[in-house]
């Protein structure tokens, strides 16, 4: 039978795949024995708000491509999603002032949709990169999920922007597809695979452009409903701290202190909170290292040299050695295993 979760640690408001059962009917599927594969009931998509765990998600969108043989599955499900699949969310980023804002609110208040992911927005040279990070450890079919998770993140873009936006590239953290024409037909954009990270990358001065239909009164109302979810949160010191570190290992900041300075902590509370919790800050460092790692070494064509760099180390060896205490064997040995 079907049961509701909170959109606690590791959970997803099933919006985002409403369309599951629709395209896999359009693939000539029955979506009743598909989704029984994973042990979910297809009434688990009669409503968006409905929740889902994280991690059944990536299983799910990885059994669908592999009984429809169809291995873009994930790119499909996004192609028919956008801000609305978000809820609330979704919502306050409609009705902002200018697309900078929609895009932080979006940041901002994820989480309280997602609990296994966080979108990223970087601006350097007048570029702004917009990712989408999975950071729930163990996670199946992590490429599923990025691959509708970035045709979402497309779709939003292009409802604030107007038809004139398009990204001026598109970056996979997997491998390039046997057959990569599906994706050049949706983001009609220069593609580029094996990168650290899933990403749009478009001018920055699309931050300015402002947002058309807004509704300032509907707004503020909405403002004011995701501030009593927020106060409702009870999201503990490490789940937060996981969502954080997936952001600053990829961008090479993880150290204690600026950690502490983001929750506007003392380097010894975060200590002290941790260890009341059963971990230390360098135990989920370790952790978090260790699952954008495996994702890495799986889904990508990227060097020892390349990966050891991107998670901040000073040379491959020292990532070796770090990945042979995590896993028992080095990371080539692994990735050939796989």
């Amino acid at each position: 039978m079907l049961q509701k979760i909170a959109v606690g640690e590791g959970a997803l408001r099933v919006g985002p795949l409403i369309a599951v059962p629709q395209v896999l009917r359009e693939l000539g599927a029955d979506p009743a024995d598909i989704v029984a594969g994973v042990d979910l009931d297809l009434s688990l998509f009669d409503d968006p708000e409905n929740t889902i765990p994280f991690a059944t998600m990536g299983r799910l969108l990885k059994w669908c491509a592999a009984c429809t043989r169809c291995p873009h599955f994930g790119l499909l499900i996004g192609q028919q999603g956008g801000a609305s699949s978000l809820g609330l969310i979704g919502f306050l980023v409609q009705h902002s002032p200018d697309v900078g804002t929609a895009l932080r609110n979006l940041i901002l208040h994820l989480h309280l949709h997602d609990r296994g992911a966080t979108p990223v927005l970087s601006i350097e040279q007048g570029v702004a990169v917009l990712s989408y990070l999975i950071y729930q450890p163990g996670v199946e079919g992590a490429d599923q999920i990025y691959d509708g998770a970035i045709a979402i993140t497309f779709n939003i873009l292009r409802a604030l922007c107007g038809p004139a936006w398009f990204p001026t590239e598109v970056l996979f953290s997997h491998r390039q597809p046997d057959h990569p024409e599906p994706y050049r037909r949706f983001f009609r954009a220069p593609l580029r695979f094996d990168m650290e990270q899933t990403a749009l990358v478009f001018p920055a001065q699309w931050l300015n452009h402002p947002v058309a239909d807004v509704d300032p009164r509907l707004r503020q109302i909405i403002e004011q409903k995701i501030a009593e979810l927020e106060k409702l949160d009870s999201s503990d010191l490490v789940s937060q701290l996981r969502r954080i570190l997936r952001i600053l290992l990829m961008t090479r900041r993880s150290s204690l202190a600026q950690v502490a300075s983001l929750f506007a902590l003392h380097r010894r509370t975060v200590n002290r909170r941790l260890q009341a919790q059963g971990t230390t800050f360098q135990a989920l460092v370790d952790e978090v290292r260790y699952e954008i790692a495996r994702q890495l070494l799986e889904n990508t064509h990227m060097s020892i040299s390349q990966i050891a760099a991107t998670l901040d180390y000073s040379d491959a060896s020292a990532f070796t050695r770090a990945y042979r205490r995590w896993s028992g064997m080095a990371p080539v040995t692994w990735r050939a295993r796989l």
